[in-house]
């Protein structure tokens, strides 16, 4: 079965560039094996870079053995949910873009909290 978004609907892909996802697919999928719960698609700025990294999650700094260019500030990154709640509690949490947050996150983010980051992109 395929994975569904916080709103039940089709999950749609988080970024190909940087290529995210718990399984570098682009998406926010999940499944047992995936103990992070790297289901929220987020657009990171660089407040929250920085929170993440002084909690023990450099997600900025390039690691080119691991062909990982380093999330910078606007690039979109399906982050753990237990992170971006974290993130939420100490006042740091990025946007979200909801159609990419897999409905999974909601186990351990409220929906209320979901939409309080809400990320909408303007249309062309």
């Amino acid at each position: 079965m395929a994975d569904v978004n916080v709103f039940g609907q089709p999950l749609i892909p988080c970024s190909m560039k940087p290529l995210t996802g718990y399984f570098r697919d682009g998406c926010c999928n999940t499944d047992e094996t995936d103990v992070g719960v790297h289901t929220v698609c987020i657009v990171a700025t660089e407040e929250f870079l920085a929170f993440s990294k002084s909690v023990g999650n450099d997600l900025s700094t390039p690691l080119p053995q691991w062909n990982f260019a380093g999330v910078k500030p606007g690039d979109k990154w399906c982050l753990c949910a237990a992170r971006f709640l974290q993130a939420h509690q100490n006042h740091a949490a990025p946007k979200v873009v909801l159609e990419a947050t897999n409905e999974k996150t909601l186990e351990i983010v409220s929906m209320d909290i979901l939409l309080e980051y809400a990320f909408y992109s303007n249309p062309s």
